[in-house]
């Protein structure tokens, strides 16, 4: 009965990318309210051939200062790192989301079939290692088009991307850098994005400063979920 849903939903979506018909459908880039709170999120991505580790500098900040985050792993990346993966999920802080599976650059270019996959593989492998089928999909580079989108939300996801980049994977960026572009750009109902894969040096020692100064100002911290029903 599974293997009939599952494959179900990957017909609908393939469908849905093939012009079956209509499906309103939006990107979420920012939190809805006017009220200063942030989302912070970080993508964990991971391609083939190119293994990527959690960055236990940021997780130690987020960790030691009992703030909720989300992780976009890739299906790649939660292989990589299940165990950690499963550890974060039992804490109600922490919230595992879908990032594709092997994050290719541009995803809405792929056939349907395979960009359904994408989704429902990553689907699969994060409910196994949290126990919680994720509810947010953010694709890779933010890349889509509306056939895709549509897609997506119809397999029963909301698509969630960001308010600004923050570039934090960015060669030569220095954490003061990093820091003082987030908080120049930095909204009430920001959703922030930064990288948790090793593969930005910047963010572990920008965070603290960023989240001083955000609480200095008023701000706190909350899970996209707090907002997004």
């Amino acid at each position: 009965m599974r293997g009939r849903r599952r494959a179900a939903a990957l017909l609908l979506a393939a469908g849905i990318l093939a012009g079956a018909g209509p499906v309103a459908a939006e990107v979420v880039t920012r939190l809805p309210t006017d009220a200063k709170v942030v989302a912070l999120t970080f993508d964990g991505c991971e391609a083939p051939n190119a293994h990527a580790s959690l960055d236990r500098g940021i997780l130690a900040v987020l960790q030691a200062q009992k703030l909720p985050f989300t992780i976009f792993a890739t299906g790649l990346f939660a292989e990589t790192n299940r165990d950690d993966l499963a550890r974060l999920a039992r804490s109600p802080l922490v919230e595992i989301e879908n990032h594709s599976y092997s994050h290719p650059a541009h995803m809405e270019r792929l056939p349907p079939a395979r960009q359904a996959e994408q989704v429902a593989k990553t689907d699969r492998l994060i409910a196994a290692i949290t126990g919680r089928r994720p509810r947010f999909f953010r694709f890779p580079g933010g890349h889509y088009d509306a056939a895709s989108l549509a897609a997506v939300e119809a397999s029963g996801h909301t698509v969630v991307h960001w308010t600004f980049a923050s570039g934090d994977p960015g060669r030569g960026l220095t954490p003061e850098h990093l820091a003082e572009w987030v908080l120049l750009k930095t909204r009430p109902g920001s959703i922030l994005i930064f990288h948790i894969n090793g593969r930005a040096p910047a963010t572990a020692p920008a965070l603290p400063r960023i989240l001083a100064a955000l609480r200095a100002r008023g701000y706190r911290f909350v899970r996209l979920d707090d907002l997004l029903r």
